[in-house]
């Protein structure tokens, strides 16, 4: 991709279904309520559950494959901030598939109960997932991190200088007003 990161392209894809998924888990647990479904159209939730984790460990992989490179411009103290984020986010959805398996798995009796459950987790996943992306846009909006990817690079984190907003900005020093 021409030295762009994957990581700020494939975060999309958990972040997204994080965000969709308590929508179609509403419709799937009251659809096994009421019987409007059969239980094996609950599949679709452990589906879409299993694409949000495994896309998720993903977009870590490759967020830790460009760490190095980021941390220069950010500081590490954003970055682990933004990291930690990040692995309460997977284990929220892994604790929601999970729980979405169970659905499937369990008794019939058991199954409403579980559905419900799956649908609480999956309402916590979304909101952990908008915190950590949240964090991540912080990096690139607020500390410049995006800039480890262009010719010009701010001052590292915590020299104080300060940077310009872009191309088009201008930046005018005392030494410049004569």
């Amino acid at each position: 991709m021409g030295g762009l990161p994957l990581h700020p392209a494939v975060v999309h894809i958990p972040l997204g279904l994080a965000l969709v998924l308590p929508l179609f888990a509403v419709v799937g647990c009251i659809g096994l309520w009421k019987k409007w479904i059969p239980r094996r159209a609950w599949l679709a939730i452990v589906l879409a559950q299993a694409i949000l984790l495994a896309s998720g460990l993903f977009a870590r992989y490759e967020g830790e494959e460009e760490e190095e490179r980021v941390e220069r411009i950010v500081g590490e103290r954003n970055i682990e901030e933004h990291e930690d984020w990040a692995e309460i986010f997977l284990w929220a959805a892994a604790g929601s598939l999970l729980l979405s398996i169970f659905t499937l798995a369990g008794s019939e009796a058991a199954e409403r109960w579980l559905a419900t459950a799956t649908v609480l987790a999956s309402l916590v996943v979304a909101g952990l997932a908008l915190q950590t992306g949240h964090s991540g846009g912080e990096l690139v909006y607020v500390h410049g991190a995006a800039s480890a990817y262009t010719k010009r690079a701010p001052p590292p984190a915590g020299s104080g200088t300060p940077t310009k907003a872009g191309p088009a900005s201008t930046h005018f020093s005392d030494d410049d007003h004569d």
